[in-house]
């Protein structure tokens, strides 16, 4: 009888070690394949760029003398980026070294990279945009514009020589002033192009001004258009989990209110180490203390709400966690699981405002 050895698959290399051994690979003159940033976030057991997460792997870069073209703090999370060796003297180089998200924290007198935010960050600032040349006929390029929904098309020859820009209203106008408008040349209009690095808050004011901006990357490729449309979605995208949370704090502030709590009370549940601080109510209170003070059994019975006690507090818990990567504002957004337990919590919350009884 013989006995069955069974192999076991090694273990998945950690960040800092898949890093190492890229370099390993480039100092051998061996072409390192790129992958997104997404993917580089994932080596390191993340899903967005928080601060501690961004700090990890500059500093795991740092330490394998490596750094990143283009730089993968700002450049588009589903982007490919590049690695390379370091110069000397460069900003990832010169950031410690950490060991794990806890500790990736800056130190005195490093150097991080740019913190603008970028405008090549968003979605649409990364998707080529459908085309036109100047010679086709101006009913193909209204038909592909009404098929599409679009309101704007650059017209271009070749991926990186943009010609002009059709719109609605560069058609509409020549056409009421009995202008000739049979090829896409008679309708164009000069176009707006800005590049992938311009600050977001710079590139907002262009869209505005002019309902678009064309960005091109940087190798000079046209790599996307960013309309007035995508920013309100991306609007809506950013702001939405600060509204809920916003919506979450007011909801539990009046279920405190509830338990008629003494200014005494209130400072019990406060965070010890800060002693100090006045507490001449409920708001004066962060979301972390309205934690402690309802996982009180006493203080639970003291607000009245025929409700399991673990299950409610476990679940502001998690918006308390949610909160915590909402702050640390970024184009990335927080994650599609994260924005739906906001938005379950917050119906919860809103389901048992109609039920509860007056005070």
């Amino acid at each position: 009888m013989n006995d069955e050895i069974t192999v076991q698959p090694p273990a998945p290399l950690t960040g800092p070690e898949k890093l190492k051994q890229i370099a390993e690979q480039l100092r051998k003159e061996q072409i390192s394949q790129s992958v997104t940033v997404r993917e580089l976030l994932r080596w390191f057991g993340a899903h967005r760029r928080g601060s501690f997460i961004v700090e990890w792997i500059r500093g795991s870069l740092s330490e394998a003398k490596l750094a990143t073209k283009p730089e993968f703090e700002w450049t588009y999370i589903d982007g490919p980026i590049e690695f390379i060796l370091a110069q000397e003297g460069s900003a990832t180089q010169t950031a410690a070294p950490v060991k794990d998200a806890e500790h990736a924290v800056l130190g005195v007198g490093q150097i991080t990279a740019d913190p603008t935010y970028r405008i090549g960050k968003l979605r649409s600032a990364n998707m080529p945009p459908v085309s036109v040349t100047p010679q086709q006929k101006i009913i193909e390029a209204i038909t592909i514009m009404l098929a599409n929904d679009f309101s704007q098309l650059p017209v271009m020859e070749g991926e990186r020589d943009v010609k002009g820009i059709i719109s609605w209203t560069a058609i509409g106008s020549r056409l009421a002033l009995g202008a000739k408008c049979s090829e896409v040349r008679d309708c164009m209009d000069v176009p707006h192009v800005i590049s992938a690095d311009t600050s977001l808050f710079d590139a907002i004011n262009e869209i505005v001004t002019n309902q678009y901006v064309l960005i091109r990357d940087s190798t000079n490729k046209l790599s996307g258009i960013v309309t007035t449309s995508d920013l309100s979605l991306q609007f809506r995208q950013l702001a939405e989990p600060f509204l809920l949370l916003g919506e979450v704090e007011n909801h539990i502030r009046r279920i405190i209110e509830r338990g008629m709590f003494t200014n005494e009370q209130l400072r019990e549940c406060c965070d010890p180490n800060d002693k100090e601080r006045k507490v001449d109510g409920v708001y004066d209170l962060t979301i972390g203390e309205y934690i402690r003070l309802l996982e009180n059994p006493k203080s639970w019975a003291q607000v009245q709400l025929a409700i399991d006690r673990k299950i409610f507090v476990d679940g502001l818990d998690t918006v308390r966690q949610i909160r915590n990567e909402v702050m640390h504002f970024d184009p990335d957004g927080v994650s599609d699981d994260d924005l739906f337990a906001l938005r379950k919590f917050t119906l919860f919350l809103q389901r048992l405002q109609t039920m509860l009884p007056p005070n």
